[in-house]
């Protein structure tokens, strides 16, 4: 047989969320070592379990759910979207304009098929969720970074958004509140973002899983609520909020002026009917959670068990010398800084392949997220606060010893004491 090769859509494709990290992983697991997981969002396996309300509704429904559903969606499902998009203050939305899909992640592909063609160019923030990018690359688009400023509390610079908007743009990805920096934006960025829209005829495409995910009292604003006039998708989901990632749960809503945008939409509903429909069971599962006690409330509060964690792993990777971090204020993640000064590393995915070798500890390098700089690691902050704990003791004596082992070899000249950075 000749040798089959991968299409070559899948050249510039990146997801090190699930990569060559979690495959090495994966075979210590296969020799009987125990890893500590610090590289995915995924709520269950750390005890966050979805509402009880939430699974009796699924169970309730299960012997009716055999049969496709509506290519958008069922009706009760997508009502309970509508009701929640009117608490968020977006205007005008009909059942018509909602699309529920197996996740978020299916409707961002899909969105973005529809949206690019050849050659188009999508602006993306960097640090990103690297399945936008993917998705982009795999539509045909050309994703091009906008930078965020971490000095700024990771906040998107909007003079180099507007200085990388070519006439092949079409579009503008906001991922709010962020991941992976759980940076939480401004109502004033926003407008800033939704004017450079309006400005470049371009649509604006916000991705707001983790809209309940908030912490010390801050306030999430939803982008599409800020304007009529700009054609705006949402994407959302009950993974995170709801801690049901594998209910495949999510919906997309098409708001804003769509007086020009009606063979857009003909190609979501072409798309939409083409997968058939998304999974019923989890549809089932959206009025309730949408509808329900909303128990998010409690993790994120003071002495929440995720607010208490956020609070644990910043603690913990800022006492570590040479390493920074914003501290998040939404979200289940923080992006901390290595240094450079102090932790030489000229590539970051075998930086963190060592990091698991050498600790049995997970994580996700910068670049894996599009962040060029070799020295920003995402770290999910999910696991019980013991594991926590012997997660970043065993982080910090590896980059201990790396230290000792930079500055024998007369790398390090001198190392700077360590400094917490706090978010704006």
């Amino acid at each position: 047989m000749k040798v089959l090769k991968k299409s070559i859509k899948l050249d510039h494709v990146l997801y090190d969320v699930r990569g060559p990290i979690v495959d090495a992983a994966r075979r210590m697991e296969e020799e009987g070592q125990k890893i500590i997981k610090l590289n995915i969002g995924n709520m269950a396996p750390f005890g966050f379990d979805p509402p009880e309300e939430v699974v009796q509704d699924m169970i309730r429904n299960l012997p009716t759910s055999a049969g496709y559903s509506d290519s958008k969606g069922l009706f009760a499902a997508r009502k309970a979207v509508m009701h929640y998009t009117q608490q968020q203050g977006i205007a005008g939305v009909t059942l018509e304009d909602i699309y529920l899909g197996n996740g978020a992640s299916e409707l961002i592909v899909m969105a973005l098929n529809a949206l690019l063609n050849d050659g188009d160019e999508l602006l993306l923030p960097s640090p990103d969720y690297p399945l936008w990018t993917a998705a982009a690359s795999l539509a045909g688009g050309v994703p091009v970074h906008y930078a965020c400023d971490e000095a700024g509390g990771w906040m998107p610079n909007l003079a180099d958004m507007r200085a990388r908007i070519t006439p092949r743009t079409r579009g503008i990805v906001v991922i709010n509140p962020n991941n992976p920096t759980g940076a939480l934006y401004s109502d004033e960025l926003l407008r800033g973002i939704v004017q450079l829209a309006r400005e470049n005829d371009l649509v604006l495409l916000t991705d707001e899983v983790y809209d309940k995910v908030l912490y010390d009292g801050v306030k999430h604003t939803a982008l599409a609520s800020l304007s009529t006039d700009v054609l705006t998708l949402t994407f959302n989901s009950l993974s995170k909020a709801y801690r049901a990632c594998g209910f495949r749960a999510g919906w997309m809503v098409v708001s804003g002026d769509q007086s020009g945008a009606g063979d857009y939409i003909e190609g979501l509903n072409m798309l939409a009917n083409l997968k058939l429909g998304s999974n019923v069971p989890g549809q089932w599962a959206i009025q309730t959670a949408l509808g329900g006690y909303q128990s998010i409330n409690d993790l994120v509060c003071e002495g929440g068990r995720l607010r208490s964690q956020r609070d644990l792993a910043y603690e913990l990777v800022t006492a570590i010398p040479g390493v920074t971090c914003v501290k998040p204020r939404a979200a289940l993640y923080m992006f901390p800084r290595l240094d450079p000064e102090v932790y030489p590393i000229a590539d970051d995915r075998q930086f963190f392949m060592e990091v698991l070798r050498a600790t049995r500890v997970m994580m996700v390098q910068g670049s894996g997220f599009n962040y060029p700089d070799n020295q920003h690691f995402r770290l999910v902050f999910l696991p019980y606060e013991d594991d926590l704990k012997e997660a970043l003791h065993r982080l910090a004596d590896f980059l201990e010893q790396y230290r000792a082992r930079h500055a024998r070899r007369g790398v390090v000249v001198g190392l700077k004491p360590a400094r917490k950075t706090v978010g704006v």
